[in-house]
């Protein structure tokens, strides 16, 4: 009988300014508009909620998340592209659920890009709704812009 290959084991970590470079990369190479170094260090120094998710070294995803009175509002949720389809939006949807209970947050909300169809989905299957749009609310190719859908989720 042969065995099982091991799944890695990921963790989560702070994301930390020091890691940024690492982040960055990740963030290039998933998006055609990713924020940037000074997007990412706002959210660092107004002490939002920042994670990795980690295994083997290598950074599988992020997330950065505003925490309200009764409310989280998700601003980057990324997985590597080389790591997506694999579940790891899942877990991290999961540690955000997780910290926003114990931060005694009602609701959890994020906005996606009316094209993103494959991250809709993914916020659909976890039980998100979609509540709303934001029209031009995204940079686009051209100096368009995309709206943007609004989504909740209660908790």
């Amino acid at each position: 009988m042969s065995s099982l290959p091991r799944a890695p084991e990921a963790l989560f970590e702070p994301l930390l300014a020091d890691r940024l470079d690492e982040v960055l990369r990740v963030e290039n190479r998933a998006y055609a508009h990713p924020w940037n170094r000074t997007n990412f260090l706002d959210a660092l120094h107004s002490g939002y909620q920042a994670q990795m998710l980690m295994a083997d070294g290598y950074v599988l995803g992020y997330f950065v998340a505003m925490k309200g009175v009764d409310e989280v509002h998700l601003l980057n949720i990324t997985v590597a592209p080389e790591f997506q389809g694999q579940g790891w939006a899942r877990v991290m949807l999961d540690g955000l659920a997780v910290w926003a209970r114990g931060q005694g947050a009602q609701w959890l909300w994020l906005e996606a890009r009316v094209s993103n169809l494959r991250a809709l989905h993914v916020y659909e299957r976890y039980g998100y709704r979609r509540v709303g749009q934001r029209k031009a609310y995204y940079p686009a190719d051209g100096g368009q812009r995309e709206d943007a859908v609004v989504m909740s989720l209660p908790l």
